[in-house]
């Protein structure tokens, strides 16, 4: 797996370039991992619909090609975008959501939260509260786009939204948590916990 931790960078460039590398990857390319940041945007996946814009203001919103529904990304947000090949490593498309969910859940477990997934809503939840968010898109057995974990960020902009489609749900972060994690630190944990879930490697 390469590791490439790309800083804050443009969503529509990031979406497009992980396109393209999708397109033309063989059965030799090699997974990829990319961590980044966004500055303040609305996506809206496959599945959107505009009722569950609110009231968006002035941070664009952007449709895209990623399952789900809309969700907001910012600063202080890690984004972890798995460029993988389903295909080579046996898995289906639900499985690997199965894999991103229990590597954050492992994640915040070592640092002392107790988290969950849920069978009707996509994510990572802490006391009903969501703190990640997932979606993905497979093209010839090969996944790219991620998940979100909310780390130190404004999160007033996910009230201007039903986030994932889900009214009245409610968003957390870890400095609400009182956890005051680096985005350096969040990444090595959850690069600690993926690795686990998707190569089976005992950490």
């Amino acid at each position: 797996m390469i590791l490439r931790k790309l800083g804050l960078v443009d969503y529509q460039k990031t979406c497009d370039d992980m396109r393209e590398f999708t397109a033309l990857r063989d059965q030799f390319t090699q997974d990829e991992l990319w961590f980044v940041e966004h500055s303040p945007v609305f996506t809206q996946g496959l599945n959107g619909k505009d009722e569950h814009l609110l009231n968006t203001g002035d941070i664009p919103v952007i449709k895209t090609d990623r399952g789900g529904q809309v969700t907001y990304h910012g600063p202080g947000q890690l984004i972890a975008y798995t460029l993988f090949d389903l295909k080579r490593l046996n898995i289906g498309v639900r499985e690997m959501v199965s894999h991103m969910e229990n590597s954050v859940i492992k994640m915040l477990y070592e640092m002392g939260i107790e988290a969950n997934a849920r069978a009707d809503a996509p994510g990572v939840y802490v006391e009903q509260r969501k703190i990640a968010s997932l979606g993905l898109r497979v093209k010839q057995g090969a996944c790219y786009h991620g998940l979100s974990i909310n780390v130190s960020m404004d999160l007033a902009p996910f009230s201007y939204i039903n986030p994932c489609g889900y009214r009245d749900m409610e968003v957390i972060d870890l400095k609400s948590l009182g956890y005051g994690t680096t985005m350096l630190q969040a990444q090595q944990q959850f690069i600690s916990a993926f690795e686990t879930q998707i190569f089976k490697v005992e950490k």
